[in-house]
């Protein structure tokens, strides 16, 4: 059982996971109304593991609390951001502006959530209205949004409406660490070794996600020390997000947890085995979470030390405490 001093501990170590937020999400009262959307989950679990770099755009452009609302409109072929009472206050380039100078001061965020169908924050499905505000349509993106994603097509995002589903909160989480990972790594400095040995590590969690990814990033690895690293990094990290932002199948998940099975076949003795099987079949039946069958495993690692498979991220992708908590 995790200590108190463990769990402190723990969090020490992953200090510095900086996830810019969206105000009104930590209960900051910037909304156009003058309310907040404080969202306990983000606030009360998450809120312990990330450095949370909160922002209000909207604000932060000069518009007041409480201030008439906003929108995205079509107005000559373009989409832009007015006022929903008064189309001449438009707002489009002061919120590209201040993501632009956001983006400049803030190049270590690890990941970002945005408020839901914001005409600012909103990632996807927002809300397009004609030019005369009727007839919207669900294919908008918030200003500020939009732009922060031009500037960082590597960060973790997210819309706070969608991490309600337990697949894509993992992912994100999953996604904010690995990305944390990796700056720090270069934060360090990169070389050969310490990219290859990167790579090493989160191999088994690549499996799960993407197997021809893991495959194609396995073979670009492979020419590090052999052509200029940072043209290699460049290559690389893009390719390895890409292949981590769809969330593992519990197929794929199946095929890792018998991957990582066949590291003790020498080992277990006929029940463990047994034991081992059933558990992953229970999990690919839905009855128990992917969490079951990896907590034996690890018990098996305590007993039957496998190097190769202790190292791998996979079998803590983030820190456990969130992980017992269903994160």
């Amino acid at each position: 059982m995790d200590t108190p001093q463990a769990s402190q501990r723990d969090a020490r170590q992953n200090a510095g996971v900086r996830v810019g937020i969206s105000s009104c999400l930590l209960g900051e009262p910037v909304r156009f109304d003058g309310n907040h959307k404080r969202n306990a989950y983000l606030c009360d679990v998450l809120g312990q593991w990330f450095e949370w770099v909160p922002q209000c755009p909207e604000t932060a452009i000069g518009l007041g609390v409480p201030r008439a609302p906003i929108h995205l409109r079509r107005v000559g072929g373009q989409i832009r951001i007015v006022g929903t009472r008064n189309p001449d206050l438009d707002v489009t380039d002061a919120l590209a502006g201040h993501a632009e100078r956001f983006a400049r001061r803030h190049a270590d965020l690890d990941g970002y959530i945005f408020k839901k169908d914001s005409p600012s924050c909103g990632l996807d499905r927002v809300r397009v209205y004609d030019a005369d505000g009727t007839n919207a349509t669900r294919d908008g993106s918030g200003g500020f949004a939009a732009t922060l994603r031009r500037f960082f097509p590597q960060l973790p995002m997210e819309e706070e409406g969608r991490l309600g589903d337990q697949r894509l909160r993992e992912n994100f989480v999953q996604r904010v660490f690995v990305h944390h990972r990796w700056r720090r790594l270069q934060q360090a400095g990169l070389t050969p070794a310490a990219m290859v040995e990167f790579h090493a590590v989160h191999k088994l969690l690549l499996m799960a996600h993407d197997p021809q990814a893991y495959r194609q990033l396995g073979r670009m690895v492979a020419r590090a020390g052999s052509e200029t690293l940072d043209t290699l990094a460049a290559e690389y990290f893009p390719a390895l997000m890409g292949a981590l932002s769809t969330p593992a199948s519990i197929g794929r998940h199946v095929n890792v947890l018998q991957h990582i099975a066949g590291y003790f076949r020498a080992d277990l003795d006929a029940d463990d085995r047994v034991e081992l099987t059933e558990l992953i079949e229970a999990y690919r039946a839905g009855l128990v979470p992917l969490v079951v069958p990896i907590t034996l495993i690890n018990h098996y690692l305590r007993r039957h030390p496998q190097p190769y498979v202790q190292r791998q991220v996979y079998l803590e992708p983030y820190p456990r405490e969130l992980k017992l908590r269903n994160i």
